[in-house]
């Protein structure tokens, strides 16, 4: 799964425990989703190339590197995906966001689209948004929808995922990059991530 990459931070680890302990409550769990997207991102960046900028400064024009921040598209997944909004802004203010509700059907497990305002992505680069990824269904059906609209690139921030979904995102979409704060053991016959960290859009907007 070499399009998988699992982020090695210590700050990032520390944030998903605080996601993993139920004690943690609403505000924090966004505060913690909305941190870790920000990590995520900063990690995504490094392989970005930057264009080069005129900018007037103190001793006249000069030319320094940065990243055209509005070729890109941050698309969260509702609910869950909602707080990663803020994190990334923080580095990109610039960019524009879009948005994907998908919504899995308990009994058969399948995915779901009822609600799709995603911009037109002719020659940016989409960033999807959904803190877990455990069967790979949503993430599945997010990248195909979003692939209609012809990206110029795909990437996938992730804060937990459980080895099935990672894999079969792996093997359908080999192209596209995952980058991932903490790989979890296995889904439960129900297909939730064990350990996990329970319903990230109930936890995070208080609803059961």
């Amino acid at each position: 799964m070499e399009n998988i990459i699992n982020v090695k931070n210590p700050a990032l680890t520390n944030i998903v425990t605080k996601l993993r302990d139920i004690n943690t409550d609403s505000y924090l769990f966004r505060k913690y989703i909305s941190e870790a997207g920000r990590i995520l991102l900063l990690e995504a960046l490094k392989d970005e190339k930057t264009v080069e900028k005129k900018v007037k400064i103190w001793v006249g024009e000069y030319r320094f590197p940065e990243i055209e921040e509005e070729r890109y598209v941050f698309i969260p997944i509702m609910r869950a995906g909602l707080p990663m909004l803020d994190g990334v802004f923080e580095v990109l203010k610039n960019a524009k966001a879009g948005f994907l509700a998908i919504k899995r059907n308990e009994e058969t497990l399948e995915s779901v689209l009822y609600y799709d305002r995603v911009p037109p992505l002719e020659g940016k680069n989409a960033v999807i948004l959904d803190p877990m990824v455990a069967t790979g269904g949503s993430l599945d059906y997010a990248v195909k929808v979003i692939k209609k609209k012809n990206p110029e690139k795909i990437i996938s921030l992730n804060i937990i995922g459980a080895p099935e979904g990672l894999k079969r995102i792996a093997e359908k979409h080999p192209e596209i990059k995952v980058y991932i704060a903490q790989i979890d053991e296995r889904l439960n016959d129900k297909g939730y991530i064990i350990p996990g960290i329970g319903d990230a859009g109930d936890r995070a907007f208080n609803t059961e």
